[in-house]
């Protein structure tokens, strides 16, 4: 059996890109691990994000990992640069790969953004996008009640489209995008709800089919892709609540998924010290 392939994010959120990659490359084995305890990165420090980024990358290298996906978008913005500058196997965030599918989706260069206020302040996204086509108009919001309302389950109902409605209020009255980003890994779990308050017109784009695609790519150009059906069971790791974690994880995947508790990640770094 091949080395395995990390997953990162500061909670559930990354499981939607876990289950992407899990489709498109079904003989590879995925170890994600989830930050649910210090959930969420999007307001705190980059200093801080940085640190616990780094605490999970540390237990997932000491798991021989293959590859790492940074499946956290305010992760990715504040370490990414540094992560693959450092570690000697290949690393990708979900910024790039999102920018990518929105400018193949959008008709008019008028892009919109959701996600943190990290992500959101980082600039993260418009740079991105205006790498690849400097007409592209953006506009950012940050909506920091989205991820604590799906860590805490809620998914649907009066409470998740009330809380979407008055978040999105701002950006549905510039009423001029055609292409939305959701650009935090935890908001596809509420797509639909994003979907219905923007209106059908409008193009929601997430970004864990292009990483997915990236993943696979990038693995083949390396040589790296699992060649043999080991039929390999998946290990989901969280800092926090066991059963918040399963309870949006079974909704998620189609079939219910081990979550094995991890030891908190500052006592793992002592130790390994």
């Amino acid at each position: 059996m091949g080395q395995p392939i990390g997953v990162i994010d500061s909670g559930v959120g990354g499981l939607t890109v876990a289950r992407e990659l899990m489709r498109q490359l079904p003989k590879e084995k995925f170890i994600y691990l989830g930050d649910t305890l210090r959930c969420p990165y999007g307001p705190r420090p980059k200093d801080q994000v940085k640190e616990f980024t780094w605490q999970m990358v540390h237990y997932l290298m000491r798991r021989d990992i293959k590859m790492l996906i940074i499946a956290c978008n305010t992760a990715t913005a504040y370490t990414l640069n540094e992560l693959q500058s450092s570690l000697p196997i290949p690393v990708i965030g979900v910024i790039e790969p999102g920018a990518r599918a929105a400018i193949k989706g959008s008709r008019n260069k008028r892009v919109g953004v959701i996600g943190t206020e990290g992500t959101i302040k980082s600039q993260a996204y418009p740079e991105a996008l205006k790498a690849i086509d400097q007409s592209i108009r953006v506009n950012g919001l940050a909506c920091p009640p989205f991820v604590p309302m799906v860590e805490n389950g809620i998914l649907e109902g009066p409470e998740a489209e009330g809380t979407v409605k008055s978040t999105l209020l701002p950006l549905k009255e510039m009423n001029h995008i055609d292409t939305l980003i959701l650009g935090c890994t935890h908001y596809p779990l509420i797509k639909d709800l994003v979907q219905k308050e923007m209106g059908s017109h409008i193009n929601v784009i997430s970004s864990g089919e292009e990483t997915a695609s990236e993943t696979s790519l990038i693995l083949a150009y390396h040589n790296a892709l699992e060649q043999e059906d080991n039929h390999s069971v998946h290990e989901f790791y969280t800092t926090g609540d066991m059963e918040k974690f399963r309870l949006v994880a079974n909704r998620w995947f189609e079939e219910p998924i081990q979550v094995l508790k991890l030891i908190e990640l500052e006592q793992f770094e002592k130790t390994t010290k």
